[in-house]
């Protein structure tokens, strides 16, 4: 099966989500409990954002600018969790360097707790307002760019 192209939407795409994922790591780092040792998890989350960005909202783009503010907006969701899981695993692999757990079973469901440990952080104004906001503004400037680099 031949790859399908790039696209000026999936550029966009990208490049909004990227925003997205490093304005949202902005307000996530905030709300941690260690905002000093947050270390570059807005680069990751900007990198995290354009992936995401490139892979979910690009394909989704001619159905309507309903539609893809709808799009925009699971984008972010799936933008959130898998930064939060980038973050969980991170963790993981600093506590197993330690030798921190009794085996491979013990590290993999920590990744798990951690996320869910992890996830207070994310009930604040400014992280639902970039998600859904964020979500919005980066769904219709991707059906934007859509409709005009055909």
């Amino acid at each position: 099966m031949p790859t399908p192209m790039p696209t000026g939407a999936k550029l966009m795409a990208a490049a909004s989500f990227a925003v997205v994922g490093w304005v949202l790591a902005n307000f996530y780092a905030v709300n941690m409990p260690d905002a000093a040792a947050a270390g570059p998890i807005r680069e990751v989350a900007a990198l995290v954002g354009a992936i995401t960005g490139w892979k979910v909202m690009g394909p989704s783009v001619g159905k309507g600018y309903v539609e893809a503010a709808g799009a925009g907006i699971k984008t972010s969701i799936v933008l959130a969790v898998a930064a939060l899981f980038l973050l969980a695993l991170a963790e993981m692999l600093d506590n197993s360097v330690k030798m921190r757990y009794d085996g491979a079973l013990d590290a993999f469901l920590d990744i798990f707790q951690t996320m869910a440990k992890r996830s207070g952080a994310l009930v604040s104004l400014g992280v639902f307002g970039t998600i859904l906001f964020g979500g919005v503004v980066g769904g219709l400037l991707t059906e934007n760019a859509g409709r005009r680099w055909k």
